[in-house]
This record gives C-alpha cells, sequence and structure tokens, in this order.
C-alpha cells in the first residue's frame, strides 16, 4: 500500500511561486502515475496535472503555462512548480497515484495553498 506525503504549501502573494512535493512510500515509484488536483473552497476536486511512469506531462487549462510538475524516480518524489500563482489557485492540493494498469488509486492528505494580499 503507497503512502503519499505532501509539503511545501503555504500563503504566498498573488504573482508569486510555490513548489509542492509529494513523497511515495513504495519501492515501485517508477511503475505509478502521479497526479496533483485541488479542492478549493465549496467546489468539487478538480485535475490540475499528472506525469506518467514515462515521464509524460498534461495539464488543466487553467494553468497550462504557470505550473509544472517533475519527478525524480530516485527520490520517489514528484514536485508541482507553481509560478505566477493566482487567488483562484487558492485550494487544498492533493497528490494522487495509481499504479499502471491497474484501477486503484491512493490519495495523500492534501497540503493547503493560500494566494491573497
Amino acid at each position: 500500500q503507497v503512502q503519499l506525503e505532501e509539503s511545501g504549501g503555504g500563503w504566498v502573494q498573488p504573482g508569486g511561486s510555490l513548489r509542492l512535493s509529494c513523497v511515495a512510500s513504495v519501492s515501485t515509484f517508477s511503475l505509478y502515475h502521479m497526479r496533483w488536483y485541488r479542492q478549493a473552497p465549496g467546489k468539487p476536486r478538480e485535475f490540475v496535472s499528472v506525469v506518467t511512469d514515462d515521464g509524460s506531462t498534461d495539464y488543466a487549462d487553467s494553468v497550462k503555462g504557470r505550473f509544472t510538475m517533475s519527478r525524480d524516480n530516485a527520490k520517489n518524489t514528484v514536485y508541482l512548480q507553481m509560478n505566477s500563482l493566482k487567488p483562484e489557485d487558492t485550494a487544498v492540493y492533493y497528490c494522487n497515484a495509481q499504479q499502471i494498469l491497474l484501477i486503484k488509486e491512493t490519495w495523500g492528505q492534501g497540503i493547503p495553498v493560500t494566494v491573497s494580499s
């Protein structure tokens, strides 16, 4: 059973940057697709970004050009570099892991990000 731990959230002013990290406690990390989701107050959880097992990435339209997701298989870690942050990026961000060819997903506890002046 993989476990996920997010870090790096907090408060930042509009236009600022944050980097989220998610460490996975599993020996086969390279076999997982990793995603970030977010949930703003009063709204449903939404997809933010994905990095597949082979390193391909994709992003929600709302964050394209501002967010960059990457993975370091040697450290069992994925990152979400968030630049040019906007108040509408305020949400709890969740890390998600899905082993290739399987349906089951694992979620982290979530980490809050607040963008305000």
